[in-house]
């Protein structure tokens, strides 16, 4: 079985450098073979009226989830990029911390393809599920 080929520390140092933007907004809480678990705190303006997390704020998380495990799979490669992601939308998210669980099932040469489970602190039953895409760029 393959082993990341990043670290937690480096795919979070790497992150930083490529979107200083988003700096600090994900967690990086575990990588294994093919495996990543990620954080991100809930605040206000993730929330839509009734004190839902909102749809974007999973999306975000459960996409950037599915990088992290591609990258720490094959490395430093800031252009894999999403080319689908099918999110289902299981249960009301309160605000509170959550948690994405990123599976990959094939890992190609050109195409990173899983899923990613997201929680709501202090639920074990997920709030939302995602199918996900990644495409690899050639190696020239």
């Amino acid at each position: 079985m393959r082993e990341p080929i990043m670290s937690i520390d480096e795919l979070s140092s790497y992150m930083e450098e490529v979107f200083p933007e988003r700096a600090g907004d994900f967690h990086i809480d575990a990588l294994s073979s093919m495996h990543a678990t990620i954080s991100q705190e809930v605040g206000p303006l993730d929330l839509r009226p009734g004190g839902t997390v909102s749809g974007p704020t999973i999306f975000a998380l459960a996409d950037c989830a599915f990088y992290f495990a591609t990258l720490a799979m094959i490395g430093r490669v800031a252009l894999a990029v999403t080319t689908n992601l099918n999110l289902t939308f299981m249960r009301k998210a309160p605000m509170a911390p959550l948690r994405a669980e990123a599976r990959i099932l094939k890992l190609g040469k050109l195409l990173s393809q899983g899923d990613v489970l997201v929680f709501s602190e202090g639920s074990e039953q997920p709030v939302a599920q995602a199918a996900v895409t990644y495409a690899i760029p050639p190696v020239r």
